[in-house]
């Protein structure tokens, strides 16, 4: 996704030199005080640059302008920009959170004219499932709007518009949306903002499920107060129940025990419920879950629920994947290993003994993390004594090569676990691949949720 941060038009003469039209490579809009270390070079050569006014908020859609001094002839150059990005939601350990380097580079043409947008692919209408291809009473399948992240980041059309097409085109009817990647207006999502996306959905017969809220738990190097990371959260609060959402989603324990007590009043009052995310490598009983696990079950309250994603029941590493790392560079040996058996407990020895050797290339070393941190080793059967505490599912998947059934499986043990339970919820089709596929986000979540149906009525068919 790199590659969209500097677009084909992003090299623009000036009076005074050039600019650089800069997008943000990440997943959701983030503070501008979040980048830092910004360094351009044009042509090898490093040139002073600076950024022209930003907003506070550095919008997903928008692009900042890097201004740098002295002409550029006409034609091509080849542009590097390095920088810092500063990921206030996610922490690294007690004294600070995440920060990232980057470095982009691609040859632009100066003054290049922008990119035709691609033209919308011809919209189905929905269309209401047969009756033999119905799931469980209270299950829903839903499609998480993150999905479409290449196509917000492009922004050839507004978040708004990609969201309500999600139902248009006949994908789902309930979706799952980010206030990060949807609203300029973000964190404090304006109520005109909210409203338009509603009444496009209720146009369309579609709605939301969950909203998928975010918890910046540090403003540069400062940690907010419980009462300020209840202030941050409250708008978005608002605003999901504003859109007609059922609940809104944080990882698993981020929130604490202190501002849990804050939120349950205001979930009650908004009649939402507040979901935590397991997902990856943790499981049910370790250190990163199992308190927040423990909270949920001893408050016994239904606002509060749990939410598994299964990427933790990943019975291989995808195909497509490997080929990623195996491109960048990542040795051989490894990458059989993982291939054949990613299940063994000693295969996550191995990859730290890599990435501790400096065998990673930094090409590939930010997607390696993947192997110890989104791809999990648990099974649909480590889920049962967790099952009651949880009211939606995230499907997760990276491709679909179903070979051997890495992407089937898991959801059809998952269908097998549930059909013994009252669980009512939804069951969201959410794509991680999109970082290193170039797919159509419209095709393969509707490829997707037909496989994903197929092995949750197999499933619960093979209970009864």
């Amino acid at each position: 996704m790199t590659l969209t941060a500097l677009r084909d038009d992003a090299l623009r003469s000036t009076p005074e030199g050039f600019a650089v039209l800069l997008g943000l490579p990440w997943i959701r809009s983030l503070p501008s005080s979040s980048l830092s270390e910004l360094r351009v070079s044009i042509d090898g050569e490093s040139v002073r640059a600076a950024t022209a006014d930003m907003p506070e908020w550095w919008f997903l859609q928008d692009r900042i302008t890097i201004l740098g001094d002295g002409p550029l002839a006409a034609g091509p150059h080849d542009v590097t920009v390095s920088f810092q990005l500063m990921i206030p939601y996610l922490q690294v350990g007690p004294d600070g959170p995440l920060s990232l380097p980057f470095r982009i580079a691609r040859p632009l043409t100066l003054d290049a004219p922008a990119a035709v947008a691609a033209s919308v692919i011809e919209r189905e209408s929905a269309h209401e499932v047969a009756r033999d291809d119905a799931l469980p009473e209270g299950w829903t399948l839903a499609a998480s709007a993150f999905n479409w992240t290449p196509d917000v980041i492009r922004a050839e059309r507004t978040a708004e518009d990609i969201a309500v097409g999600i139902v248009t085109d006949g994908v789902s009817s309930v979706i799952e949306i980010e206030p990060g990647q949807l609203w300029r207006s973000f964190p404090t999502p304006r109520d005109g903002d909210v409203d338009a996306l509603r009444t496009g959905l209720e146009a369309a017969h579609g709605s939301v499920s969950i909203v998928g809220a975010s918890l910046d738990d540090w403003v540069g190097s400062t940690r907010r107060t419980d009462a300020e990371r209840l202030a941050f959260m409250l708008p978005q609060l608002h605003a999901a129940a504003r859109v007609g959402a059922a609940g809104v989603r944080l990882p698993i324990g981020q929130a604490g025990d202190g501002l849990l007590r804050e939120l349950l009043p205001v979930l009650h009052e908004l009649d939402l419920v507040l979901f935590e995310e397991i997902q990856g490598q943790q499981t049910p009983d370790s250190p990163a879950a199992r308190g927040a696990i423990e909270t949920i079950a001893r408050t016994d309250d239904t606002h509060l629920r749990l939410l598994v994603d299964i990427s933790m029941l990943m019975p291989a590493v995808p195909s497509s994947y490997l080929d990623l790392l195996r491109s960048g560079g990542v040795p051989e040996a490894l990458l059989q290993r993982l291939a054949t058996d990613w299940r063994d407990p000693a295969t996550n020895g191995a990859v730290i003994e890599v990435l501790r050797s400096g065998g990673v290339p930094p090409a590939v070393h930010t997607a390696f993390m993947n192997l110890l941190v989104r791809f999990g080793r648990s099974s649909a059967a480590d889920l049962r004594d967790v099952l009651p505490l949880t009211g939606a599912f995230h499907l997760k998947f990276w491709d679909l090569d179903d070979t051997d059934g890495r992407v089937t499986h898991p959801i059809r043990d998952l269908g097998s676990e549930l059909a013994g339970t009252p669980f009512t919820g939804t069951l969201c089709s959410e794509w991680g691949g999109h970082e290193w596929l170039d797919d159509v986000p419209a095709d393969i979540t509707r490829r997707h949720l037909a496989l994903a149906r197929s092995a949750l009525r197999e499933g619960a068919r093979a209970l009864a």
